[in-house]
């Protein structure tokens, strides 16, 4: 009797199955253990109070992690400009209120990218060190760390008192004469001086700190959401200033990307300060403003330092994500646009459950199968919550608690 051959089923493969889902919990941390309810508009630190470090305790980092949760975004980390003064106890003082929106700064109007905010600290000469003990002690439960990366714009008031030794600050070495050239870090518009939009009004009908009308920018300089106007409006970002990656934008968006230009060199000398301090991951903050070149070629450089660190960006254009993930280098997308949309719409009736599957399916055709990461977030950072039918509410909070990414293979 001849012995049997078993052929090899084409349908099967050798391969061990990974998963790469990231189920991501976005905490913000100035609210998350803050026990005062009074919420007084326009209140003091003092008056409202806020969330610490170290209100972010095993027990609720243990209780993230029940839900399934593998990554926390903790929100609105690094030093922001703000109102608050902080003199008194060895930090930095309160920024002009005419470039501040609200007594709390906006977290994405960056004044420091090399410290951490002192309202989130109990002690704030030892703010850094308490984010540290939160970042160790995230892992040790479990979870791993992603914090946001802000690289499009900085804080009209943005100069690092934390800054390590030998680097050099933002526009330190700018020639302020040009309107554009390659290795400034900021664009200028030369013979003319910023004007704040009138419309303002900061803290309503208190005076915020130096509140007088103005600020003095000369010359004044791009806002962030890319306005070439010394005037920018109230409804620009006027509070921020546009980061120089090597874009001529007045000129036909010319591009100066060799030799590298300065503002590269610096974010990714930021990038890798953080990464060191054993973050697992950037959100990356209106990627999509920045060049993907940048993009192309910074993830690398990071990953030469810390293979596994994860780079999320926050994009809007669907046609561009494949460009993003293949020459962008970036491992997830943050889907705004798709499931988010389509998710309010269904919660405030405005929508049906077929929308959500037109959604995947219009994904599906934006992105190459095989190679890209597919999607999903429930909530935004940058939008407000909208008022829902009562019998919708509980479950839009279910799926507001936590932002979903999972990746495709």
């Amino acid at each position: 009797m001849s012995d049997t051959v078993f052929l090899a089923d084409p349908n099967t493969t050798e391969e061990v199955p990974q998963d790469h889902k990231l189920v991501v919990y976005q905490l913000m941390t100035r609210l998350f253990g803050n026990k005062t309810t009074v919420n007084k508009p326009y209140g003091t630190v003092q008056e409202n109070g806020t969330g610490k470090f170290n209100d972010i305790t095993d027990k609720a980092l243990q209780e993230i992690k029940k839900m399934g949760v593998s990554h926390v975004w903790y929100t609105g980390v690094i030093e922001h400009a703000t109102m608050t003064d902080y003199t008194a106890q060895g930090g930095p003082g309160p920024d002009d209120a005419d470039i501040v929106k609200g007594r709390a700064g906006s977290p994405y109007a960056i004044k420091d990218y090399y410290d951490v905010a002192p309202d989130l600290a109990v002690n704030v000469k030892t703010r850094m060190t308490e984010y540290e003990a939160l970042i160790k002690r995230t892992h040790a439960n479990g979870l791993q760390v992603l914090m946001d990366f802000i690289p499009n714009h900085v804080a009209r008031s943005y100069k690092s008192d934390a800054k390590p030794a030998g680097v050099i600050d933002l526009g330190a070495q700018d020639d302020k004469t040009k309107a554009f050239a390659p290795n400034n870090n900021f664009y200028y518009l030369p013979g003319q001086s910023l004007v704040v939009p009138k419309e303002g009004n900061p803290l309503g009908p208190a005076l915020g700190p130096r509140e007088d009308g103005k600020f003095a920018e000369t010359p004044a300089k791009a806002t962030g959401n890319d306005v070439f106007s010394a005037t920018p409006s109230v409804n620009d970002w006027y509070e921020t200033v546009k980061l120089n990656y090597g874009v001529d934008y007045q000129n036909n968006r010319k591009t100066y990307f060799e030799p590298i230009p300065d503002t590269w060199k610096k974010m990714r000398d930021i990038l890798l300060f953080w990464a060191k301090k054993d973050v697992d991951g950037f959100r990356c903050d209106m990627a999509e403003m920045v060049p993907v070149e940048f993009w192309a070629w910074v993830i690398p450089e990071v990953k030469k330092v810390k293979p596994d660190i994860v780079f999320i960006a926050e994009a809007y254009n669907p046609k561009e994500y494949q460009t993003y993930f293949e020459k962008g280098k970036f491992d997830f997308l943050y889907d705004k646009v798709g499931l988010y949309d389509a998710l309010r719409r269904l919660m405030t009736g405005a929508a049906t459950p077929r929308k959500l599957r037109k959604c995947g399916e219009r994904k599906a055709a934006a992105t190459r199968p095989g190679c890209c990461a597919s999607l999903k977030t429930t909530t935004s950072n940058a939008l407000p919550p909208r008022t829902l039918p009562p019998t919708r509410a509980p479950l839009f909070r279910l799926w507001s608690s936590q932002l979903r990414w999972a990746r495709a293979r």
